[in-house]
């Protein structure tokens, strides 16, 4: 672990097994932390503040900048660490390491925006002011599926905004975590601006939420966890960022190009081997090109090559842990048995691939919305079809989740494209556009899948106070 500047075990010495799920091998053991590291790490955050938000926009951007050139210099190896933790294909994960770069360049340039406020005074002798000043110390608490984008655009807008803070990673992903550090360390950004800690999440999290000197808390998961940790933060009314779970519609109007949209399916559900939490969740439709455009992306899906993360070639990897497996074989057999029908795939892979959690691209026909896959985040390589015949019919399907965070649409209709865009109830909406994130660019939910945005000028919001000054002359 990483503690103000200094790199550190768990105090009694106890460790967590990191295993490659390709191969069911351990790769490391890293340190398993709880309170006591947890609470170093953020007193050493605090001490920190004082100095590191005193220094100007400029001076911050410069180190974010050493940095981000670090991630680029070192984007093999970092990609490598990615693949063999969490089974992301070698070439997707080199795709992240310069995603999550992007985050540290593009809020260097917007700490230098962080622009106040003066308003008309009412009476002649006074002059109103508005600043916008660093919260404090803030909690990144970053999943699996995207250890090192995450991570950058959490830490990106804290660090420019002039916060320090603690890094918590998930159990699955940590060591890139802890390669991003020693980055930190090569960019000689100053001691105790960013820790990591590692290790279970319940008395980790316990610490960032019952210490008062945290003041903010960043978190990734699922939307269970992100309203327990609203409960949690309550009792010191802390400021929470969440970006939590998603259950996201794809949908393929008559007049779409059949060609792109199915290429866009491809891509946003088969991305991460389906796990990421924007990824198509739900296929629908219209019925007038059902067949015409199943049979384009049932070519496309058996055409991707499954295998080892680490092969170039690969492009479906294997699922992250045996629970995130179970959960794709329950909701297609779940599917099965209540009348959906396998188009390609289906079966969990073994062979050679035995070993490691591996589960064929599968396409699914004859869906419908009795089944769990319609109603539950799947986070894996299954892709449902599900027909519909009118605009208003299939807006209200996709509306019927208690989920808001991405949404996708297919259609070459100006005036379709802005009703639809304007009548789905979610945070992120791709038009004919399937990987809509980018770092300048907010992204977020509504509904029960968070709260607050990451990225563009709002992500930086998230990390600073309006203070109004009132003065009398």
């Amino acid at each position: 672990m990483y503690v103000n500047g200094e790199w550190i075990e768990a105090k009694d010495g106890k460790t967590i097994s990191v295993m490659n799920p390709s191969t069911g091998k351990m790769i490391a053991n890293v340190p398993n932390g709880g309170r006591f590291e947890t609470r170093q790490a953020i007193e050493a955050a605090e001490h920190a503040f004082k100095s590191w938000s005193k220094l100007t926009a400029n001076d911050r951007a410069q180190y974010l900048l050493k940095l981000r050139d670090l991630m680029h210099e070192y984007k093999d190896e970092l990609a490598e660490i990615v693949s063999l933790e969490m089974g992301k294909p070698i070439t997707e994960a080199k795709g992240e390491v310069v995603f999550a770069a992007s985050y540290l360049e593009w809020f260097a340039e917007e700490g230098r925006r962080i622009y106040g406020e003066t308003i008309p005074a009412s009476v002649p002798n006074k002059r109103l002011l508005v600043i916008r000043q660093p919260i404090g110390v803030v909690a990144a608490i970053t999943p699996w599926n995207f250890p090192l984008a995450m991570m950058t655009r959490k830490l990106g807008p804290a660090l420019a905004s002039g916060c320090t803070g603690i890094v918590k990673p998930a159990k699955q992903s940590p060591i890139s975590a802890i390669a991003f550090c020693k980055l930190v360390e090569m960019a000689e950004i100053p001691r105790g601006v960013i820790n990591l800690v590692i290790g279970n999440a319940g008395p980790i999290s316990d610490e960032i939420f019952e210490n008062p000197i945290v003041r903010k808390i960043s978190f990734t998961g699922s939307t269970e966890i992100g309203k327990l940790l609203v409960t949690k933060s309550a009792s010191q009314l802390k400021r929470l960022s969440l970006e939590l779970g998603g259950h996201a519609p794809f949908i393929v109007f008559e007049d779409a190009d059949l060609e792109a949209a199915a290429s866009g399916a491809v891509a946003s559900k088969f991305r991460n081997t389906g796990q990421t939490c924007v990824c198509a969740n739900r296929i629908y439709v219209q019925r007038s090109v059902l067949d015409k455009f199943s049979e384009i992306f049932v070519k496309k899906v058996q055409a991707l090559k499954v295998g080892n993360s680490l092969d170039p070639s690969v492009q479906v990897g294997p699922l992250v842990s045996s629970e995130g497996l179970e959960k794709v074989e329950e909701h297609v057999h779940d599917a099965l048995a209540k009348g959906a029908r396998v188009l390609c795939g289906g079966q969990r892979i073994g062979g050679e691939l035995s070993e490691g959690l591996f589960y064929e691209p599968t396409v699914l026909a004859g869906v419908n919305t009795d089944m769990l896959i319609t109603k539950e985040e799947t986070f894996g390589p299954v892709a449902p079809i599900i027909p519909f015949d009118t605009e208003e019919e299939v807006i209200q399907y996709a509306n019927n989740t208690e989920y808001g965070l991405a949404a996708y649409f297919y259609t070459q209709n100006i005036s379709r494209a802005v009703r639809v865009s304007e009548a789905l109830e979610f945070g992120i909406v791709g038009l004919n556009d399937s990987i809509p994130a980018v770092a300048q660019a907010p992204f977020g939910g509504v509904k029960e899948s968070g709260i607050g945005r990451e990225g563009g000028h709002h992500g930086i919001d998230e990390y600073l106070e309006v203070k109004y000054i009132s003065m009398g002359v």
